[in-house]
């Protein structure tokens, strides 16, 4: 059991005292990952940690939980042995510009290969990105095949139906000096909130400036690439792009009262058909259920919407939420770019995106795009008629036409009792 446990006597990591030597500099945006240095946020060795918080996001508090039951060991060290990228990836220029991505760490994929020499030393250093690859089976592709909208090539869409795809998985690193700078606030503000707003989680934010890396408890994004990954950096080369915010109810379930599946699914076709005519195809999946409010936040919302007076009206979306939440959308989408930039992306041929802020936030940080694509028509569900009217009136993207006030009081939703 001793090998479970660490000293029952607790060092607040705020003490002065406790900043080590062995504790490495981070250069935000070196060369190289020798000059960058590597993120220590594992917990083996703390005279060697040189971030605030530690890795796997939200699931570091699972991981608490296992080694207060004794199933864990504190000392465990990852043996990374052939957990490398299948394919090559990087480095690109995005990589050495400190303001490129600031809530990302490019040089956390294959750790044990740009950082062998601190390995080597004891460093316990933790990937924050993996790649893999996998097949995709999806009911709604089969059905894109029956229509001969894909087509079973052999090699994007295998001969059961299955798409091939290679799969990148990120956890958050945030530069805290960078998201300041892209959010446009000062730094020690943030810090500040960042402490309060986590119910003085992390005392580091406000006790030690010198940290300048944190790792948040917060999801993860996933990439789903359709083609060659190679082709992701190459301006002539046709990408299809969806960034797309989690939605559990839809995606997962099929709840019919928002777009969100049928809009991922409708990326994920026109990406394997990119791929299939030599271009390449790219889904971004992003953790921020219920535009960063939450599943509960969102189910109030939901609630409030068909039992206010009237019903559920197209003409009064946005309110609710905002009476629910306090605001219509927490995502700021100014930090989703930085996924893009990890694989060298600088043009966009075809967005699927309504949302004017990741738009915005895209063109904003450097990338080009050619053309946006709104959701078909007939792919809406009946109930999430309120939603995209509403979003259409409110300047989303859509080519169809927008409904003046009294027609949107007119766009209803289906009772909560239905």
């Amino acid at each position: 059991m001793s090998e479970m446990k660490r000293s029952a006597h607790v060092i607040l990591t705020s003490h002065s005292q406790h900043v080590f030597k062995d504790s490495l500099p981070i250069h935000w945006g070196a060369k190289n990952p020798l000059e960058r240095g590597p993120i220590i946020g594992s917990l083996t060795d703390t005279k060697k940690r040189n971030a605030i918080g530690t890795h796997s996001g939200s699931y570091a508090v699972y991981r608490a939980l296992s080694i207060a039951q004794g199933k864990y060991s504190t000392r465990h060290r990852p043996d990374l042995n052939n957990t490398e990228s299948p394919v090559k990836i990087g480095p690109f220029a995005s990589w050495h510009d400190p303001d490129k991505m600031v809530s990302i760490d490019p040089w956390g994929l294959d750790v044990p290969i740009h950082f062998k020499k601190f390995y080597d030393e004891g460093y316990d250093v933790r990937p924050t990105i993996a790649v893999t690859q996998a097949h995709l089976q999806i009911p709604e592709i089969h059905d894109a095949i029956d229509a001969g909208r894909l087509q079973v090539d052999g090699k994007i869409i295998k001969e059961n139906r299955d798409i091939r795809v290679t799969k990148v998985a990120f956890e958050p690193v945030w530069y805290l000096p960078g998201i300041a700078k892209r959010l446009n606030v000062d730094e020690g503000e943030l810090r500040k909130i960042l402490f309060q707003e986590t119910g003085g989680m992390f005392p580091e934010l406000v006790t030690r400036p010198d940290i300048k890396v944190m790792l948040p408890p917060i999801g993860s994004t996933t990439v789903y690439i359709f083609g060659d990954v190679q082709n992701l950096s190459k301006p002539e080369v046709e990408l299809t792009c969806r960034v797309h915010d989690e939605c559990n109810g839809s995606d997962v379930f099929g709840s019919d009262i928002c777009t969100c599946r049928p809009y991922l699914i409708y990326g994920i076709e026109d990406a394997a058909r990119t791929a299939q005519r030599g271009g390449v195809g790219l889904i971004a999946y992003y953790r921020k259920e219920g535009r960063a409010l939450g599943e509960v936040t969102k189910f109030l919302v939901y609630n409030a919407r068909k039992r206010q007076k009237g019903g559920d009206s197209a003409a009064t979306y946005f309110h609710r939420t905002e009476c629910v939440a306090g605001v219509e959308d927490a995502r700021f989408q100014e930090l989703m770019p930085d996924i893009l930039h990890f694989f060298g992306i600088t043009k966009i041929h075809n967005l699927h995106s309504m949302s004017n802020m990741k738009y915005d936030a895209i063109v904003k940080s450097g990338i080009e795009v050619v053309n946006r694509i709104s959701i078909p028509e007939d792919l809406i569900p009946a109930d999430a008629q309120v939603e995209i009217e509403a979003k259409k009136a409110a300047g989303y993207f859509n080519p169809g036409e927008k409904k003046d006030a009294d027609q949107l009081e007119k766009v209803k939703g289906r009772p909560i009792d239905e």
